[in-house]
Parts: C-alpha cells; sequence; structure tokens
C-alpha cells in the first residue's frame, strides 16, 4: 500500500514539473519586460510610486499613423482604431480653432461668441461615446487662455485653469445598472481646472503633475519675434440668403509641415483617474490672444490649448516580428515571435491586442508546408507550445528541385488560348459602357473601364440612372469606411447629448448662466471639422429638420473639398435651394431616416453621465452639475444608413460618392418625449475602397466575387488590402500539398501579374499565364537517397551474379 502511494506521489511530482517547465525553453524577452512593468502599476500603488514607473518606452507602440502616409501607403489593418484616435483629435482641433477665432465674422458687440461650459464637456462625452475603442477625450488650456459666457459679468476674463476631460467608466458595480453587467455607457466628466489655489499638485500644466507629456508637446507655445507662426485655413462660405464671405482662421500645423499636427504620448498609467494605461492622441489648437484689446498689432495667432484624445494601450496590437520592409521601428517587441528562422519568416497579424501570438510563420521561399499542415503556424499555438513539442514540429520541408522564374515567353498555342477564353467566356462577347454594368456576367475589365472613365466633363453624356450603382459595387464599404462613419456618430451624438441634456432658460444659483442654443457658426464650424480632420471625407452636412433649429425654418451647412490635400474648403447652408426637389428635406436618405424614427425610439443607445464642473469663476473646487447623474439617448453605427454609389453631375463634389446618414435626437416643444430632429451626413469616394475578387458565399453582394484569374486546381485567391478599385488585389497562394515551384522572393503569383498576364491571352499576345500554377509537393526532386542507391544497386548486382551463373 505505501509503495502504490509512493508511486502516485512520484508521478504528481513528474507531472507538476512538467506543467511547470513547459515554458523554461522560452527565454525572456522585450515583452516579459513591458509586462513585468505593465502589472507593476495598479490604482492603489500609483499615487505612490516615481513618475518613471507610469509610463513605458516610446518603442511601446509602433507603427503610429502618419499624416503624410495616409493618402500614399495603405494602413494596417491593425492600425484603423489608432488612425481613428489620430483623425478625432485633428477634427476636434480644428473645430476649437474655428470656432474660437469666429467671433471676427460677427459684429463687435459686446459678446464672446464663445461656447459655454457645457458644450465643452458634452463634447469630450461625444468623442467618448460615439467610439468603445476611445477610452478618453479633453482639451488643456494654457493658463489664463480660456473665455467663458458661463458667468455673470466674465466678459473679457479668464479662468486660471480650464480642462474639461471625459474618461469611461466601469459601470459593473454602479447602482444605476441593477444587472451588474459593464454597458461601457457611462462617462465621468470633469473639470481637472477646478482646484484649490493652494493645491499645486492638481495643477495640470506643471511638471509633476501625474504624467503630463501632452500637456508639454505643444504648450505653454512661446511665439519669439513674428506674429504669423501658425498655419492658416481658408473657408469660402455661401449662406442662405446667397451672400459669400472667406474666411482665413489659424489652425494646427498643415500635413505638409515638420513637425506635423498631430503627436503622440509614450503610454502612460491614468493615475487615480480611469487607472488604465493609455496612448494619447494630441493637436494643438489656436486662438488669437489676447482678445478685445482694440489693437490688432498686439493680438496675435498662438496655442492656446491643447485636444488629446486618448485609448487603451491594452487594445494595440503589438509587432513581434523582426526588424524589416514592413516593420522598420521604432519598435521594442520587434523580434519576439518564436518563428524558426531557419525555414518560416513572420507576418503579424490583427487583433490580439498587447499579448503574445498576434503572427503566423510562414514557409520562406523555397520551403513548403508539409503535406499534413493546411495553414500557416499560428503565433498563439507556438507560444503555448512546449520544448517538445516546439523542437520537433512547427518546421517547412525543403523544396528540392528549384526553377528559375522565366524571362522569355511566348504567344499561347490557340488550343490554349480557346481554353481559357471558353472558361472566361465574359472576355469573348462583352459590351463596353453602362451595359457592361448589367450583363449576366460581368467583363471587370469592361466594368472598371466606364466606373473609372466617368468625371466632372463626361458624365453629362450618360443618363442619370447610369451614374447609380447598385451596393454589390461597394461592398464591404461599411467596414473600410468605418472610421469615417464614427466622425458622423460623434456629431450626432453631441447634437443629440446637447439638445437633452442643455436647457437655456435654465436658471442656476450663484453667477453660472446656462449655455445657449446652439449657433450657426458652431453648426458650421462641427460640419467643417468633419472634412478638415479626416482626408477620406469629401463632403459632410448636417440637415436640420423643417423649424428645429433655433429661429431658423431650414438648416443645412454643407462642408465640402474640390481636391485632396488643400487648405481651402468650402461651406454652403443648403437650405438656399428652396425649389420643389431640390431641398434637402426631399433627399431619399433623410425621408427613410425620418420615417423610421417617426414614434419608436426604444432601440436608441442610453449613455449616463457623470458631471462635476467648477464651484465657481475660479475653481475651487469640483462640485456636482445640477442632474446628477444625467443621461440622453443617441444613434449608434447600426441606426445609420448607408447610400449606393452615386455620380452627382450636378454636385459640389464630382465623384463617385456613398454616404452614410445617421440621425439626432432632442426633446419635443413640452419635453414629453423625444423627437426626430436631423441628420449628419458623410460621403466618402467610392474608388478609394479596395475590391474584392475572391469567392465567397452566395450571398455576399459582391460585384466583383469570383473574379480572379488564380488556377483553382492548385492555389486558392487571397485578398491584399491597398490595392484600391482596380483589378489584381489579390495573390494566389498554393494549396495544400503543393508548392511554389520558381527561384523567386516570394512564394505566391501576385495579382497584378496574373491579370497583366490573362489579358495578353485575350489580346492574343505574348503571355505567361500558363505558367501561373503550382506543382505537386514532392513529385520532383533530385535528392538522392544513399540507403535506397545502395538497395538497388546491390539488387542489380545480385541479379547480374545470378545470370552468370
Amino acid at each position: 500500500m505505501g509503495l502504490l502511494w509512493r508511486s502516485y506521489g512520484i508521478f504528481a511530482l513528474v507531472t507538476l514539473m512538467g506543467v511547470l517547465a513547459q515554458y523554461e525553453w522560452q527565454p525572456k524577452d522585450a515583452f516579459d519586460e513591458i509586462k513585468i512593468r505593465f502589472d507593476k502599476v495598479t490604482g492603489d500603488n500609483c499615487p505612490i510610486l516615481p513618475p518613471r514607473d507610469l509610463t513605458l518606452p516610446e518603442e511601446s507602440v509602433s507603427h503610429l499613423p502618419d499624416i503624410k502616409d495616409v493618402n500614399i501607403n495603405p494602413v494596417f489593418p491593425n492600425r484603423t482604431a489608432l488612425l481613428h484616435l489620430h483623425n478625432m483629435a485633428l477634427s476636434r482641433a480644428f473645430f476649437w480653432s474655428y470656432i474660437l477665432q469666429s467671433r471676427f465674422i460677427r459684429p463687435a458687440i459686446n459678446d464672446t461668441y464663445d461656447p459655454g461650459m457645457m458644450y465643452y464637456f458634452l463634447s469630450t462625452v461625444a468623442d467618448v461615446s460615439s467610439n468603445p475603442h476611445i477610452n478618453a477625450s479633453a482639451i488643456y488650456f494654457a493658463p489664463n487662455s480660456s473665455y467663458s459666457p458661463s458667468y455673470r459679468g466674465f466678459f473679457n476674463k479668464t479662468f486660471p485653469r480650464f480642462a474639461p476631460r471625459t474618461y469611461r467608466e466601469d459601470d459593473f458595480n454602479d447602482p444605476i445598472h441593477l444587472e451588474k453587467i459593464s454597458t461601457l455607457n457611462t462617462f465621468f466628466v470633469k473639470d481637472l481646472g477646478a482646484f484649490p489655489p493652494n493645491s499645486a499638485l492638481h495643477d495640470y500644466t506643471i511638471k509633476n503633475y501625474h504624467i503630463n507629456e501632452w500637456y508639454n508637446h505643444w504648450l505653454p507655445d512661446n511665439v519669439d519675434k513674428r506674429h504669423d507662426t501658425k498655419t492658416t485655413y481658408q473657408v469660402e462660405i455661401r449662406y442662405a440668403n446667397n451672400t459669400n464671405e472667406t474666411y482665413t482662421f489659424h489652425g494646427p500645423p498643415g500635413a505638409d509641415e515638420n513637425p506635423g499636427p498631430v503627436k503622440f504620448t509614450k503610454p502612460y498609467f491614468d493615475c487615480r483617474r480611469s487607472n488604465k494605461w493609455l496612448v494619447a492622441a494630441v493637436t494643438p489648437i489656436a486662438d488669437i490672444y489676447p482678445r478685445h484689446t482694440q489693437f490688432r498689432h498686439v493680438e496675435y495667432p498662438t496655442y492656446t490649448a491643447v485636444s488629446v484624445v486618448e485609448m487603451d494601450f491594452e487594445r494595440i496590437d503589438i509587432n513581434q516580428c523582426p526588424k524589416g520592409e514592413g516593420n522598420k521601428g521604432p519598435n521594442v517587441f520587434a523580434d519576439t515571435a518564436r518563428c524558426k528562422k531557419e525555414t518560416t519568416e513572420c507576418e503579424p497579424i490583427d487583433g490580439w491586442g498587447f499579448r503574445r501570438g498576434g503572427y503566423q510563420c510562414r514557409c520562406k521561399p523555397g520551403f513548403r508546408l508539409p503535406g499534413v499542415v493546411r495553414r500557416p503556424y499560428l503565433g498563439e499555438i507556438l507560444e503555448r507550445a512546449s520544448d517538445e513539442q516546439y523542437y520537433n514540429g512547427f518546421d517547412c520541408t525543403k523544396i528540392g528541385w528549384v526553377q528559375k522564374v522565366p524571362i522569355k515567353w511566348f504567344r499561347q498555342p490557340e488550343y490554349i488560348r480557346e481554353q481559357y477564353i471558353n472558361r472566361y467566356y465574359e472576355y469573348k462577347n462583352h459590351t463596353s459602357g453602362p451595359s457592361a454594368l448589367h450583363s449576366e456576367k460581368r467583363n471587370i475589365n469592361e466594368v472598371l473601364k466606364f466606373i473609372l472613365g466617368v468625371n466632372g466633363r463626361s458624365c453629362r453624356n450618360y443618363h442619370p440612372q447610369d451614374l447609380v450603382l447598385t451596393g454589390e459595387f461597394a461592398y464591404e464599404a461599411q467596414k473600410q469606411f468605418e472610421n469615417e462613419a464614427k466622425m458622423a456618430i460623434r456629431l450626432a451624438n453631441f447634437i443629440s447629448a446637447f439638445l437633452q441634456i442643455s436647457d437655456p432658460s435654465e436658471v442656476y444659483s450663484g453667477k453660472q448662466v446656462a449655455d445657449k442654443p446652439l449657433t450657426e457658426d458652431q453648426m458650421m464650424g462641427e460640419t467643417l471639422a468633419l472634412v478638415l480632420g479626416n482626408t477620406r471625407i469629401w463632403s459632410a452636412a448636417t440637415y436640420w429638420d423643417r423649424r428645429k433649429f433655433t429661429n431658423r425654418t431650414l438648416f443645412a451647412p454643407y462642408a465640402y473639398k474640390r481636391e485632396l490635400n488643400t487648405r481651402k474648403f468650402n461651406l454652403e447652408d443648403v437650405a438656399r435651394f428652396n425649389k420643389t426637389g431640390e431641398e434637402y428635406i426631399d433627399k431619399p436618405f433623410f425621408r427613410l431616416l425620418k420615417q423610421r424614427w417617426a414614434s419608436n425610439f426604444d432601440s436608441l443607445e442610453k449613455y449616463y453621465l457623470k458631471i462635476r464642473l467648477r464651484h465657481n469663476e475660479t475653481g475651487e473646487y469640483d462640485q456636482r452639475y445640477e442632474h446628477y447623474p444625467n443621461f440622453y439617448h443617441a444613434a449608434k453605427m447600426d441606426h445609420g444608413y448607408w447610400t449606393t454609389p452615386e455620380f452627382d453631375c450636378k454636385g459640389y463634389v464630382k465623384k463617385w460618392l456613398m454616404t452614410y446618414a445617421v440621425p439626432f435626437f432632442g426633446w419635443d416643444s413640452l419635453k414629453a418625449k423625444l423627437e426626430f430632429k436631423g441628420v449628419v451626413a458623410v460621403s466618402m469616394n467610392m474608388l478609394q475602397l479596395d475590391i474584392n475578387q475572391c469567392p465567397d458565399d452566395y450571398y455576399e453582394p459582391n460585384a466583383f466575387k469570383n473574379t480572379h484569374k488564380c488556377d483553382e486546381k492548385s492555389s486558392y485567391c487571397v485578398p491584399i488590402l491597398g490595392r484600391g478599385y482596380e483589378t489584381g488585389g489579390y495573390k494566389c497562394e498554393c494549396r495544400q500539398g503543393f508548392e511554389y515551384p520558381y527561384e523567386d522572393l516570394i512564394t505566391y503569383y501576385d495579382g497584378q501579374l496574373v491579370e497583366a498576364e490573362f489579358e495578353n491571352i485575350v489580346n492574343d499576345k505574348e503571355s505567361r499565364y500558363d505558367t501561373f500554377k503550382c506543382r505537386l509537393a514532392g513529385a520532383a526532386s533530385l535528392q538522392v537517397q544513399f540507403t535506397i542507391l545502395a538497395f538497388v544497386a546491390l539488387v542489380g548486382w545480385m541479379m547480374l551474379h545470378r545470370n552468370q551463373c
């Protein structure tokens, strides 16, 4: 009996040692060092830790979006959230720069024309509520730079400090939600400029205030000698009464300047606030300072504030692959992948965040996967493998006989050409022009020739019906234009919040004054900021329903640009088109959304706010808002409407545009129930989409589905992003059991080359299309097995000796 228990004990000990030693083969690397620093800081110990422990190295976030490359190089799928963070910070900086200087448009009366405090608070709330990837948003003003109409007798006076900030709270234990489920819809709003005068540690402008790198990036702005140091942007405005105005304002640096308009901070721990590791995008806000001196030669443009939009560091994908052409650095996590470098190479995949395994190991050129393996080795499996599994697997097999890439090719024999022409018969007898769109089996080359050939001059030659495409030509637009749609949702979210929370007739105790109703300049600035902050948005509009905007029957600011990478923009109030059929309230998407939201608002998202504002003009301390907590209802992504692509020959932007429209809501005149107030719409150029020619399910509405030219017997189609609205946006990967036969730097056939060579076959020219096939794996090899050779020689000698006998 004792021997049996001793045997059990030894077995348990061996098993435990095996489990504990499973990952001992993995040496510690840069990821482990960052993870230790990451886990070391918590909300309980962060106040006593030194500042160096509250930040991570700048190289912890690689492949930061650069505005100089946005319209040139494709954006990695795992950097779209960071790009949205970049665009949001830029858009908000443009808006605040515009609205703070828009007082020069209006008559010089005894008023600041500035937004009130509630406008600032709800603006930061909308930044966070419209996108679950954004964790916080704030506007930090330099000392004595913020003018406000929110207090009586405060004209031409400034707040000592003013910094409205909103961050998303974890409402799991919040008494508002009895379900005990995190909704991500509760936001804490606070004026960080409200603190006692003798409490210097709460001053966000000093270096010892938590981690204030976002403030020091741009502020304080010391303008020396020259007064024209700030970039100017020009807006041509046309009002509803057909009067025109050209307005020039100062804003953030241009995309062509160095440094650009947006700077990113190091990951830092947001101590005693959200208690999360955050990464921030910071953009400066310009204003003419000081104000109302009556001497313009002493009023000069300067940066008076910064717009800071932050996201959770854990949501940002890391790149563990070695440095190379697509991973040049700086990147602290470079070369921490577990791929076997002798036979495989690393390729990052998106969606992993801050954890190991966000990559796959592909075979190097000259190698192929074993016959029992179907896809590249996933990094997640390698990271969890034991030493025995790792050292005995995850390898690629060397290809024995490698061919040279053909450098000379000929016209294909007629029977081979006929074979391909019969397979793709739509290239033999095809129609051109608009008729190519309606063929039973489309010739995509003719389809694209028509679409790309339509411009501002040639569009007059076509019937209006020919200039409206079906939705299948904009396949995956909802995914590829998601960031642009979120910017429209942000504005609709803000208008809904302001109309439902801010009451101009409310009376507060003390000197505080309620915010005035939304003004024309504010709505024009918000609409313009959508176009200024995102280069893929060509036009944006805020369409108000009839008699829903203050003192206006119809009001619809429409901002657009005529060319890419410009500093000149146009802004029109399209309410001036009041002929029957020309009114914007007759637009199909406006009427559809108005009918959809005529009576039932139960499906709208509900957002809760906990607002703490300043006690008085000087701050002293923060106090709860009169209504605490507060809430509002607003639309989310699913509540919007995507239009089909259309070329508006009479419109301002002569391009194939598709529009995303989302509604906003407010209380009715009795404040008894919600009602539809209008629509925010943004339009994008369809030709900036990536088309997908690979096979898909039968129910997917894709006009280019299964139009690839890969050899389906030996290869399969994989989409490549960044190729735009042209053919060839794919690669032909070899199927399981096949191998790439050529001595090349890649292991697949590029779709652009495949399409070009197929076009040569159609035109009966020299082509090598017939060589774009994968070879049966292991079918040909020049390697000699000496055991087999010796056996064959022995058998041959025995047979020969027997015959001689």
